[in-house]
């Protein structure tokens, strides 16, 4: 007998281990990339509270995460700072498969092929709740910010936009 296929993302997988709760919402997608702000709108929810999943290399050859609200911008100097590093950069998105697993579009800190230093920004704090991808397009978790950093690695909060 065929096996059932698990619908669940490896960051649900882990959020489940950990006793973490957490809501999940999709949509339909053509498994396209698709912006933050636009998957916002088309859940219906507030931008200020969807963020978005952004990897960069440091100075010192590290990778780094870092989680912001959609319609922001990194402020590189403060995430450097942030981590303790002279610089970061954005990877070029053909690496970010590769290295973490998730596709553009689908990365979330959760679940990554391997721990990489998180920093949400410190907005994340004002909510309840806040909305990250799921690990998949068309995927996003609903969780409370103190329980998405207890998930993802080394995650503290930072001052990180422009």
């Amino acid at each position: 007998m065929a096996k059932k296929a698990d619908n669940k993302t490896n960051a649900m997988r882990i959020l489940e281990t950990e006793g973490i709760p957490f809501k999940h919402m999709s949509y339909e997608t053509d498994g396209e990339f698709s912006d933050g702000v636009t998957s916002a709108d088309v859940l219906g929810l507030p931008h200020e509270q969807v963020f978005k999943t952004l990897v960069t290399l440091g100075s010192d050859g590290q990778h780094y995460v870092f989680v912001i609200p959609v319609e922001e911008e990194l402020d590189f100097k403060k995430c450097a700072r942030s981590v303790g590093v002279k610089s970061v950069q954005m990877i070029h998105v053909k690496e970010l498969f590769g290295l973490t697993g998730y596709v553009r579009g689908g990365c979330t800190a959760i679940g990554m092929k391997k721990p990489f230093v998180t920093r949400l920004d410190e907005s994340a704090q004002l909510f309840d709740e806040i909305y990250v991808s799921g690990g998949r397009i068309g995927l996003h978790l609903c969780l409370n910010p103190d329980d998405f950093l207890k998930a993802a690695y080394r995650a503290e909060y930072a001052d990180l936009t422009q």
